[in-house]
């Protein structure tokens, strides 16, 4: 099973792609797609989706996973992340893609331990469960394998927390617009 975990930014959005085969796991691909602060939203918006259309057509997952919007004090920014998670959900969707969503809590305490762990300890443990000792990687990279690595965990053990689309679906399909 190959999954394809996002970490959604204006500035920066994060991408992160494994195989699970088994118990085991392997990076395939990651990186960033870094987003000129000079261009207006709309145009960064562009570029996430036809970035994120271009690698899964690249790599075609099985599974797309994604961070939930952190609520904090400035409304503007909790905004701005939900257009760019709006254009990485469109950009699995058109492709048949399953979503899955996760909060940065659950993330961090799946890969961690702990939900309050720090960006720091989230790639250090990306770097020690997928053998990348050496790899140099930036925190949104290693926050985007952290969300595939936690959906990788969670589709072993279902949490009524975990948000799926296709779930949704199947428990629900009379209310799915076809």
């Amino acid at each position: 099973m190959i999954i394809l975990g996002v970490d959604p930014g204006t500035t920066i959005t994060g991408y992160g792609i494994i195989k699970q085969s088994g118990s085991s796991f392997a990076r395939i691909s990651s990186g960033i797609i870094k987003l000129p602060s000079s261009k207006p939203i709309p145009r960064r918006l562009e570029i996430i989706y036809n970035e994120l259309d271009r690698i899964i057509k690249l790599f075609k997952p099985d599974e797309f996973s994604i961070e939930t919007a952190f609520y904090g004090k400035n409304v503007q920014s909790a905004m701005k992340i939900g257009y760019a998670r709006g254009v990485s959900i469109l950009a699995a969707v058109h492709n048949g893609l399953p979503v899955s969503e996760y909060s940065p809590r659950e993330i961090k305490k799946s890969v961690v331990g702990k939900g309050a762990a720090s960006k720091e300890q989230v790639s250090f443990m990306i770097k020690t469960l997928l053998n990348l000792q050496s790899s140099k990687m930036k925190l949104d990279e290693s926050d985007a394998l952290a969300t595939a690595l936690c959906h990788a965990f969670r589709m072993k053990t279902p949490s009524k927390k975990t948000k799926s689309w296709k779930s949704f679906i199947e428990a629900y399909p009379e209310r799915v617009i076809r």
